[in-house]
């Protein structure tokens, strides 16, 4: 069995579950509390189950994959400190699978100082895809395109009062770009356009400006619990307006967090329907699932298994006596690497990986819909 282990930054005692040891050391760091825990939790099962499989067969070139994971509490400061531990005291060879924009930007000076790759950031930021980033490698499409798509798509449902509420950090502001970006195609401006304090939101002015204003719909561009706490003010206000938001809130998690604010919640997508099993890949993460007695594969869970996938191959094509070098390298290789009906490419000039970007909408079931 796999190794994940996960040291919380709080505590001492360091629990490892699955095998008692291995020889591949890959490290995490990541919201496992806090306002992103949900999709953190979804994201981190997801490519356990790749994982765990890759591990029962032998491993990769007869070497295990042990995972140690570290709460960052998605604080971009923690985060780093985080990545430096993992890095100069774990001695990890490459690190993976972390959650943020601003923690993703503070743990890059680490990976150029020790060559450490960093394989599928769960955040769609532009600053990771243009100029490249050496030792990052993404694994999902730009928040810049979804934000876009999104737009194009209210604006051919002829929604014409769009508001922007989004996140006083690099996170928001990049969503931002694409969202104006969308607009102006579609010939429209925003109707409002609001910024917030990540980590002391205070949603009811602003709602009572979209309120007032008649907004049709608003894209809410921030991270878990923030989004549910602009919902629940949108509505409070006794505006109607469409909700959309990105696929960082791409989980089971999130919609349950809504609560009776869940139905008709728009949320951009990065990878296939999670049920549509004419996808390799989501089929196989579904049969996986089902052995492990998992359940439903989430949105977040497929993100994790893509870029398990990647991690995977990397570990491959690095050798038997894999270094950090060998796995920045095997990478940067990777051409045309079929995940399961979805390619990913990497070279010198481009860390981009995948451009999917879908729609889904909440149903009364509580479930996303494409």
């Amino acid at each position: 069995m796999h190794a994940w282990k996960k040291c919380w930054a709080t505590a001492a005692l360091c629990v490892t579950l699955g095998a008692a040891h291995a020889q591949l050391l890959i490290g995490q760091t990541a919201g496992f509390s806090g306002q992103v825990a949900a999709g953190v939790k979804e994201a981190s099962d997801g490519a356990k189950l790749y994982i765990d499989m890759v591990n029962a067969k032998g491993g990769v070139n007869g070497q295990k994959i042990e995972i140690i994971s570290l709460d960052d509490k998605f604080d971009p400061k923690i985060a780093a400190e985080n990545a430096r531990k993992l890095i100069e005291e774990n001695n990890v060879l490459a690190l993976f699978l972390n959650r943020g924009t601003p923690h993703t930007e503070a743990i890059i000076p680490l990976l150029d100082k020790h060559g450490v790759a960093l394989v599928g950031p769960s955040t769609g930021a532009m600053v990771l895809h243009q100029p490249v980033r050496k030792h990052v490698f993404n694994v999902r499409a730009t928040y810049q395109r979804e934000a876009e798509k999104a737009m194009t798509h209210l604006a051919s449902m002829g929604i014409t009062r769009i508001g922007v509420i989004y996140a006083d950090d690099s996170f928001g502001t990049d969503g931002l770009a694409g969202a104006q970006k969308g607009l102006a195609a579609a010939k429209l401006t925003p109707l409002l356009q609001e910024k917030f304090d990540r980590a002391k939101p205070d949603f009811a002015p602003i709602a009572g400006k979209l309120s007032k204003a008649d907004a049709q719909a608003v894209l809410v561009i921030a991270s878990g619990s923030s989004v549910v706490d602009a919902n629940n003010a949108i509505r409070a206000a006794g505006s109607a307006a469409q909700i959309v938001t990105l696929s960082n809130n791409a989980s089971a998690g999130f919609i349950k967090s809504l609560g009776a604010n869940a139905r008709g919640v728009i949320v951009t997508q990065v990878y296939p329907n999670e049920r549509a099993v004419t996808y390799p890949m989501v089929k196989e993460a579904q049969e996986l699932a089902r052995a492990q007695g998992v359940g439903d594969i989430s949105p977040a869970m497929l993100e994790g298994f893509a870029a398990a996938k990647v991690l995977v191959e990397g570990l491959k094509r690095a050798g038997p006596k894999p270094s950090r070098e060998k796995i920045q390298t095997a990478l940067e290789g990777l051409r045309k690497f079929d995940l399961g009906g979805l390619e990913v490419s990497y070279g010198p000039d481009d860390h981009t990986g995948l451009d999917f970007a879908d729609l889904s909408i909440i149903g009364t079931d509580g479930k996303f819909r494409r």
